[in-house]
């Protein structure tokens, strides 16, 4: 018996396993306390759930992959300090996100995400950890759908030139 065969557990991962469950970490971590700022500047109270439910999303992620580094004697990326709650009004016009604005950076953000599952997932050779970012991915890929469906009743897509056949 080899390394890679039994209980994919108890093998060890290899330097791009490693790399894409740090790097996910990281860019989680760099994300909820963004997003964190946007709750402070949005002011339609379906983003802001959204906006939370993502953060709580990734904190959930983030604790698993930790665990998984941990016990592999990786150290994780820092966690940045939660963001104080602010007081949207007092946050000058000028200087606020907008919420179509904020909409649209989580929806790129999405994107990334579920490259960034797929990119990890296709490296795996342990079967748990593909397992684990394919759970990731269809959480995302669910957000999404939510977020679309938000944008599209809120009217905060700009839609590129319709193609229509002549």
């Amino acid at each position: 018996m080899g390394i890679l065969s039994g209980n994919s557990k108890e093998e060890p991962m290899h330097y791009g396993e490693v790399l894409g469950c740090w790097a996910y970490v990281g860019a989680n971590k760099g994300l909820i306390s963004g997003y964190q700022g946007f709750i402070n500047h949005a002011g339609d109270d379906g983003l802001k759930k959204l906006l939370d439910e993502a953060v709580q999303m990734m904190k959930k992620e983030n604790e698993q992959v930790e665990t998984l580094l941990k016990e592999h004697g990786v150290t994780p990326p820092p966690t940045l300090p939660d963001r104080p709650i602010a007081n949207q009004e007092e946050i000058p016009a000028g200087a606020r996100f907008m919420d179509p604005e904020i909409s649209g950076a989580i929806s790129i953000n999405v994107g990334q995400a579920l490259v960034s599952c797929s990119q990890v997932i296709g490296q795996c050779l342990r079967e748990d950890v593909a397992m684990m970012f394919s759970k990731f991915h269809a959480e995302r890929l669910l957000f999404g759908m939510k977020l679309l469906k938000m944008n599209k009743e809120k009217g905060w897509i700009i839609p590129p030139p319709i193609h229509v056949p002549h």
